[in-house]
This record gives structure tokens, sequence and C-alpha cells, in this order.
């Protein structure tokens, strides 16, 4: 039995928790036909898990209004994260068969409950990947990613010391809602979890408010980095580009990128749009180097902050390797140890990749006796941040464009999550393609189609 399936039973066993204000474990419409799917009978394409490293996009039925401040969207736009192979892989648990995935996404109103205040059908807007009520103690404080209502997931309760907001696309682990790699997509409490978009502003700029905007300022800001800081980066993806661009826009002096393995062709990639950058590729690093002793050369003592972009699924050893495998952990320590033993001391350390459970190895002295911060950033609170951001990108101080590499087509999802899984054809950041989107804005890439 898999972890994620033994994971089901226990929240079957647990019951949930009884907080939620929204309908949970609606990941797709076809679940329960006469309660979640338009009574028109319209089906729409939709990318589904079936299981570890299965991904298929299936024609389901197109969502109804369940709940009065519920928004449907038809989708204009959607991407695949970093964060959605740690669902491919199985490595977030409580997944079923026939999940829709995708937790960023823009799109058009085209229909909303009676008690939505503030849209009206035809409106371009951009989701907020975690879902909030707007009224509970932690929305009032614009922390939307931690949301009391919207999960009542009785296993992540017990695991973490409290929920999560509900999360798009996310497994039943985060609620259980359909994601947005669909043609359509239905929106609890709308009017709080859509954001306006303006004319100004492409889908395929505004697109990425949903998450990995709002996701790297929150690891750049939370962490702290500030004028004149060094700052290094683990992981060369999306939110690494991001962190590093948004660290030049806080004041770091330096930012210094490191990345090797399938994924190396990346810091080329990012140097390209950011010059200033400085790179590391752990590939090359000759033998009896090491990630901390090559930042230890590079600057005295080491970086001030160390961002960590990728996540703790990811072995480099062998002991974290069989370890994972065989489930005496659900993350490695190893990139958290690399950082807290590279930066100086009373360095900052701040964790935005997705950790799910628990570690084996880590190095607890360091940090306590070099006296290093470590930061947990959390899911970013995409509200906190995401009417700033917006205005940024309308003003040219952070442009999303610079890690968008594909257009791809919905009906080909499945495929582009394979390229994107061996990182495969220096695909980036892509930016996914439905019958309802508008055409390419220009200085974009044209579609690519991987059917053979």
């Amino acid at each position: 039995m898999s972890m994620t399936q033994a994971a089901n039973l226990v929240e079957k066993a647990l019951g949930h928790t009884g907080k939620a204000t929204t309908v949970q474990n609606v990941t797709n419409p076809a679940r329960d036909r006469s309660k979640y799917a338009d009574p028109s009978g319209e089906t729409m394409k939709a990318l589904c898990w079936m299981g570890a490293n299965k991904v298929q996009v299936l024609d389901t039925p197109k969502p109804a209004i369940v709940e009065d401040r519920d928004v449907i969207l038809k989708v204009t736009g959607s991407t695949v994260c970093g964060s959605d192979l740690h669902l491919l892989h199985g490595a977030v648990i409580q997944l079923q068969s026939g999940d829709i995935l995708g937790h960023e996404f823009c799109g058009k109103v085209e229909s909303f409950g009676k008690d939505v205040k503030g849209l009206k059908e035809g409106d371009r807007v951009v989701a907020s990947f975690q879902i909030a009520c707007g009224d509970c103690m932690y929305c009032k404080k614009k922390l939307s990613s931690q949301c009391e209502k919207t999960n009542d997931n009785s296993t992540e309760n017990m695991m973490y010391g409290g929920n999560t907001a509900g999360m798009f696309g996310y497994s039943h682990f985060t609620g259980g809602f359909a994601g947005g790699q669909a043609e359509y997509v239905r929106v609890p409490y709308g009017d709080v979890n859509l954001l306006h978009l303006p004319d100004d502003v492409p889908d395929e700029k505004g697109l990425y408010l949903s998450d990995v905007i709002c996701t790297s300022w929150n690891c750049v800001v939370d962490t702290g980095v500030k004028d004149g800081d060094v700052v290094a980066i683990w992981g060369a993806g999306p939110i690494g580009q991001m962190a590093a661009e948004m660290s030049f826009t806080n004041g770091a002096s330096r930012v210094i990128l490191i990345d090797g393995g399938n994924g190396a062709w990346r810091l080329d990639f990012c140097k390209e749009k950011l010059p200033k950058l400085e790179t590391v590729n752990f590939s090359d690093l000759k033998k009896g180097e090491s990630v901390t002793s090559t930042l230890k050369q590079m600057v005295h003592e080491g970086p001030d902050v160390a961002l960590e972009c990728v996540a703790g699924e990811y072995a480099k050893g062998w002991a974290h390797y069989f370890e994972l495998l065989l489930g005496a952990e659900t993350d490695s320590s190893e990139i958290l140890n690399e950082m807290i033993t590279s930066v100086k001391s009373y360095g900052r350390v701040g964790v935005t990749g997705v950790y799910v459970g628990y570690t084996n190895h880590f190095n607890i002295g360091s940090l306590m006796e070099r006296g290093i911060r470590l930061i947990g950033n959390g899911q970013a609170p995409v509200h906190m941040y995401w009417d700033k951001l917006l205005q940024y990108i309308r003003e040219g101080k952070t442009d999303p464009y610079i890690m968008l590499s594909h257009r791809v087509l919905m009906e080909e999802l499945d495929l582009v999550y394979d390229v994107f899984n061996k990182r495969e054809d220096h695909m980036q950041k892509v930016f996914v393609q439905t019958k309802f989107s508008d055409p390419p804005a220009p200085g974009t890439p044209a579609v690519t189609s991987y059917k053979k």
C-alpha cells in the first residue's frame, strides 16, 4: 500500500474536523454528478492524477455552482508548477485517482452564485492558489494561506498542529478542491479569491500572480533580504529565478543561484535574463569541493541569506534516497543542511520549497551554535501581496516574461508534464492555452505541440 493510500484510510477513520464552511472533497465534478456537475451536461477537458507518475487529460463534467458565493470561470490560462511534480510523484499524500490538478489559473467570469459581490459576467480575473474565506482571524490579517475555514482535513491538522487554507488542485490533504488545469473551474468564495486584471496586463503576465510571483516575493521579504545582502538561492526553476530578480529589487548586492544535474541548463537560462547573477553548478564541483565550500570561497564567511526554492523530495545522497524510498522520512534534509552550513553565523535561511512531513539527519547543532535563523516561509499569503505585485508588473518593476519559455495546449498537458518532469526542451515556465484563451500577447512564445 502506498503512503497516499494509507493516508486516505487514516483520514477516513479520523473524519474531518468539521471547521470548514465550504464543501470539501470536490476534486472532480464526476465524483457526484447530481451535486457537483453543471445540469446542462456540458463536459470539459481536465488534467487528472491517475496514480503515481501518471496523469491524463480526460473529459469530465463542467462544474456547477454549489454554494452561493461560488464563481464558475472559463479558464483562459493556467500553468504547471514545480510543486505539481510533487503530486505527480505521489510525494504529497491523499491524492485519489481522477483528481483534477492545477493551482495557478486565470480566466473570465462565466456565472456566479447569488451572494457574490463585485464581479460580473466576462470580467478578467486571476485566482489565488489558496482558498480564503475573507473573514476569519488569518484572513483579516491578509494571511490568506492559513484561512481557518476552508480546509478541515484531520490528518493535516494532526501532523502540523493546525490546518492551512484549502488549495486548488492539491489533494484532499488541503481540502480536496478541483484545480484549474481544466477548461472550467469552480472558485469557492469567488469574490474573495479572484483579482481583477486590468486591460494593460495580459493573461501571460497576470496569470502568475496566482502563485509564482507572490511566492517568490514572500520568500524574499519574509526571509528579510535587505540592502547590501549577499543572497544564495537553491534551485533555478521559476521560483528561484523570480526570487533572484526580487532579491535585487529588494537591495541585494549579489545573488548566487545554485542548481545542477538535469536542471543545470536553467543556470544559463536565468543568467541570460539576469546578467548580474552568479551561478554554481553542483554537478561540476571538483572532488573534495562542496556547495558550502564553494560559497565560502565566493563570499567571506558565506552569504547573508539562503533561500530554498527546491523541495524536500529530492535526495542527493544514498542514505536519504533509501530512507525516502522506504518511507523512513518524507523529506530529505540535505539542502537545508547545505544552506545552514553555507550562510554566515547569524545568517538567515528561508524555506519556500514544499516539505510535506518529517526529515532525518537535520543539522540542528549548526543551527543552534551559530545562531542561524531558520524561517519557514509558509505557503505564500497571496492576498497580502497581489495588489502590490500587480502594480509592480504594470510599472515594469517585475517581469513575468523572463521565466516564460513555452505556450502549450490544454489537450496535450499530460505530455507537457512528462517534458517538464524530465526538465527537457529547456522548459522553464509554461502558459497553458485553452479553447477560451485570447491570442498570444506580443513578445510571448508561440504554441509548441508535443503530439507525435
